[in-house]
């Protein structure tokens, strides 16, 4: 019993040392994936850290990963065919079963080969409940043959990033509330080959692989697979997580950083885009606006903290007056004999909502003026303004509108407001459509301008502008007409700014190209929100509460009332 009780201990010892032994020899490559077309075609090297891919006339060659995925960020580095290559395709892509080709997804990284000397093209793709047609190709910035770069695909429950060394090149979002399929319940399998695409690869077909430049060879390396593997249909991978860390916040969205990088690839490297293919899709398909690169988003969201506000906003005068409090979520802005304050976004926008909450300088607050505006530059300068005049004290703050278009303003409303505007804040809102500028006090509105080009009076509607705000002195002009000026004694005055991320808006990264803030079907900026209860609303105001309009003026306007002013009461 003793000898065969050692005997059996020796036998699971050795083979415990040889497991061991077989697992540390496993080439890395073998533990995520399996050759499955041509193994003869491709080659282990440095250890198992690269693969090469070849193709020749007899065949080409395949890989694809042992488990299925759902949602993660799956990256591989690859350096491809050199030299000519035309008529090649390195594929490196995530697909569900081909069981159901009718209702399966892909996600399509496909690097199209060229003549020696010639770019590459990359062409992304993506199908959704099996329908694709969504081809994007652009240029690389870079020889792809010369050194590894990496390929990624970052897949949540909100987006698809397409990603090249980390800079996005594509997004997909999920636009399902618009009826639209989206890659979220099947799991995919990875898969990179190197096969023969002459019939459609390089310039449409016309230019055919030259076998005799054969074999060509793509070689893979440092895969990364930080993804949710969908054993059995694994039901917390399909399921919204925020432990999972693609679901967090960070990557629901891409930043503005994100979104500029992405839109500088759009307009430097972008050959072609289903999108914009006319001849195809007649009409535009729905999604393409809210897959751009300016894709209009939501800024700011979540609460202010000191570091979103200097990520968003930059000091424009006085920035020694100007001061963050309540844990970053409101600036002070200082007026005092020295200086006056102001900030303004970093980024330039075209059509939206803009809200601010604001508490004004109290007691006697005459000549000074706190303002929340918005303006483009130039000689023919486009501008909406509040301005808020302030007073001796116990006589109401007076707040006058103003709108320039294309240089020219001199358009004028006043307004008392209703209540105190220094014991607490109150929201002000300027609402930005291609048809439509609301002034909103509280949500009501207190003015609105039309456009009125039909009629020959310039829309602000081709001009991205910044938000601004400041509080500065304009005792020449602000209280009484200049006749009350500014007690220094009472200095310093302050303003109170918050609820910076109230800003949904299209960001403009190239001022040369604004289309996409314009894109019809797709943005609710096209709509005007502009009802019978509104106007009522409005016409108390005017009723109650307007001590100066500019249609009214007839001696400022030698009795002929400007042409805009029926059109914007009615």
């Amino acid at each position: 019993v003793d000898s065969t009780c050692s005997t059996l201990i020796s036998y699971v010892l050795s083979s415990l040392v040889l497991f061991s032994v077989l697992e540390s020899t496993t080439p890395p490559f073998f533990k995520d994936f399996n050759i499955t077309w041509a193994p003869d075609h491709t080659q282990l090297l440095d250890n198992g850290e690269v693969l090469e891919l070849k193709l020749d006339n007899t065949s080409g060659s395949a890989f694809q990963s042992i488990n299925q995925f759902l949602f993660g960020n799956i990256t591989m580095q690859i350096k491809l065919v050199p030299n000519n290559s035309a008529g090649t395709v390195t594929a490196y892509y995530l697909s569900s079963p081909w069981t159901h080709p009718d209702t399966h997804d892909e996600l399509d990284f496909e690097f199209l080969g060229n003549l020696s000397g010639q770019p590459y093209i990359l062409q992304t793709n993506v199908f959704a409940n099996g329908t694709g047609g969504r081809e994007q190709r652009i240029f690389l910035w870079f020889d792809p043959t010369a050194d590894f770069h990496s390929y990624g695909i970052l897949w949540n429950h909100r987006q698809i990033v397409f990603s090249v060394d980390n800079l996005p090149i594509r997004l997909f979002t999920n636009n399902e509330y618009l009826g639209m399929a989206y890659p979220d319940h099947q799991p995919m399998t990875i898969f990179s080959s190197l096969w023969n695409g002459d019939q459609w690869a390089t310039q449409g077909g016309r230019i055919k692989i030259d076998w005799a430049a054969a074999p060509f060879v793509a070689s893979y390396t440092n895969y990364n697979l930080d993804a949710c593997v969908a054993e059995n249909a694994n039901a917390s991978c399909a399921t919204f997580n925020a432990n999972n860390w693609w679901d967090g916040a960070a990557y629901q969205m891409l930043s503005s950083d994100q979104l500029g990088r992405l839109r500088w690839v759009e307009q430097n490297y972008m050959v072609y885009d289903y999108c914009s293919d006319t001849k195809r899709y007649p009409v535009t398909p729905v999604e393409c606006a809210q897959n751009s690169g300016a894709v209009c988003m939501t800024m700011l969201a979540g609460t202010a903290s000191g570091q979103s506000f200097f990520q968003y906003y930059q000091t424009t005068t006085g920035p020694s007056n100007f001061i963050l409090s309540n844990g970053s979520t409101v600036a002070q802005l200082i007026l005092d004999q020295a200086a006056a304050s102001g900030f303004s976004s970093k980024s330039e926008y075209l059509f939206g909502t803009f809200s601010m909450n604001i508490k004004l300088v109290p007691g006697d607050s005459c000549g000074t003026v706190a303002t929340f505006y918005m303006t483009s530059s130039g000689s023919t300068h486009d501008e909406i303004d509040l301005e808020f005049l302030g007073n001796v004290s116990g006589q109401p703050y007076l707040l006058q509108t103003n709108v320039f278009a294309h240089g020219v303003g001199g358009r004028e409303q006043r307004v008392k407001l209703w209540f105190d505007p220094t014991a607490d804040f109150h929201l002000y809102t300027i609402q930005w459509t291609q048809n439509l500028i609301t002034f909103l006090v509280d949500g009501i509105p207190i003015r609105v301008f039309k456009d009125n080009s039909d009629i020959g009076v310039p829309y602000l509607n081709s001009k991205p502008m910044y938000l601004y705000s400041s509080l500065w002195n304009g005792d020449s002009w602000a209280t009484q007409g200049g006749r009350i000026k500014l007690d220094w004694s009472n200095a310093p005055f302050i303003a109170y700014y918050s609820n910076f991320n109230s800003i949904d808006a299209c960001t403009v990264w190239n001022v040369n190209d604004t289309s996409y803030c314009s894109t019809p079907g797709t943005s609710w900026w096209e709509t005007d929100y502009w009802n019978a209860s509104q106007l009522g609303q409005m016409t108390w105001v005017a009723e109650n509460y307007l001590v100066y309009d500019y249609c009214t003026d007839t001696a400022r306007f030698n009795g002929v009332t400007p042409p805009e002013c029926w059109n914007n009461w009615h």
